[in-house]
């Protein structure tokens, strides 16, 4: 299994509705629940308004369509992480999973991957 850093910076951002939000970015990732609609997005295309946001995020795509039925894959990425005190922000898709690591850490959990069995790949 091979990870591919993307070199787009990152923000995680909070929103009170979703029309301050352009739908054609990309990559975007929404979560609307009762509590809160979370965003993430190019830090270049954040909108002015914004409840929070968090700046300074990249992004590891896992390679490859994941079948519903493989376990355990996010949990050794994110273990493996863990060990070197770097924090994740993880998001799935329905055929791909992603893990969002702080841009000071990049080259450390680049590292941790490689060492760990996941190779990555930088675009």
């Amino acid at each position: 299994m091979e990870l591919l850093l993307l070199k787009e910076p990152l923000t995680v951002f909070q929103v009170g509705t979703l029309k301050e939000v352009d739908l054609s970015i990309n990559p975007l990732n929404i979560s609307v629940t009762a509590d809160e609609i979370s965003v993430v997005a190019p830090t270049s295309q954040v909108p002015a308004k914004t409840l929070n946001r968090e700046d300074g995020w990249q992004m590891f795509k896992i390679e490859g369509v994941l079948d519903f039925s493989l376990i355990g894959i996010l949990a050794k990425i994110s273990g493996a992480l863990a060990k070197e005190k770097i924090s994740i922000f993880a998001l799935s898709t329905f055929n791909t999973d992603y893990i969002l690591a702080k841009s000071d850490k990049i080259h450390n959990a680049v590292r941790t991957l490689n060492t760990n069995g996941f190779p990555v790949r930088q675009n």
